[in-house]
């Protein structure tokens, strides 16, 4: 995941979806463990964290995993190994989320003479896209973008998506941001990031009625303000993540709007 532009608010929410929506575990009081953790190799593990699980402290290690890797196993050692050693006393729950187009191959175990290791993969082919769409919440249609559309249009999957937030948010366009970069950022995982800019142009400029119509319930009841409300939330959904990178990370403001892409003026107005 491209944790980079996306503020721990956002990771939080995934990491509690993924919980929920697909491990299916009881989880709360959800906290990320401190930084320097999730540098292994010089790469950061995906997700990290304390919480209770079914009451219970314990760690949560999650891995998106868009591709077979035959290294995957021993990846997941190390991470275990480097999260033990400030842990010792605490269960440690470790997934890999496979998300990717070939088939799963990759092994969720090493076994030697002298060690035996495994964890969970969960492969995303076997989760029904439509059990999570028929939720019909906001934070189960943006996990949706996770799973296999079974064939399905993935152009049109993607502005079903879109055009129910754009619903569900109603005129809270804070909300609507939030949920569509957690959209965008989840969509780069599985290479849509292309399409889903395209859904979101054809929302901008076709009419309801016009859109593809994919049968898994859509509702009328919006017509306008979708420009807005998709271009305004993302917007200042950027602009909190650029305060959060500068005032947690003490990042320059040059260097955080060049890389969200967003005007200095912006940010410096809300840091006043």
């Amino acid at each position: 995941m491209q944790k980079d532009i996306v503020t721990k608010e956002t990771i939080l929410t995934i990491a509690q979806d993924i919980a929920l929506y697909i491990l299916k575990l009881n989880i709360s009081d959800i906290e990320f463990i401190d930084k320097e953790l999730k540098t292994i190799e010089k790469r950061e593990a995906d997700i990290v964290a304390t919480c209770k699980i079914d009451g219970k402290e314990e760690i949560l290690h999650i891995e998106i995993q868009n591709s077979n890797d035959y290294t995957m196993a021993q990846r997941m050692l190390r991470y275990y190994n480097d999260i033990k050693f400030k842990y010792p006393k605490t269960k440690i729950n470790q997934f890999v989320i496979y998300i990717g187009k070939q088939k799963l191959y990759m092994k969720d175990y090493i076994k030697d003479d002298k060690l035996k290791f495994n964890y969970t993969i969960i492969d995303m082919h076997n989760i029904d896209c439509e059990e999570l769409i028929k939720l019909d919440t906001p934070d189960a249609l943006v996990l949706s973008i996770l799973c296999d559309f079974k064939g399905k249009d993935e152009l049109e999957m993607l502005i079903f998506l879109t055009k129910r937030l754009i619903e569900l948010t109603k005129d809270d366009t804070h909300k609507l941001g939030k949920y569509m970069l957690i959209l965008e950022t989840l969509s780069d995982n599985r290479d849509l990031k292309d399409k889903l800019k395209e859904a979101e142009d054809m929302l901008r400029n076709t009419r309801y009625e016009n859109l593809p119509s994919y049968e898994i319930g859509m509702e009328r009841g919006i017509s306008q303000g979708i420009s807005q409300g998709i271009s305004q939330g993302i917007l200042q959904a950027k602009i909190e993540d650029a305060i959060l990178m500068i005032q947690d990370f003490g990042l320059k403001i040059e260097e955080v709007a060049n890389k969200l892409k967003i005007p200095v003026e912006l940010i410096k107005e809300q840091l006043k």
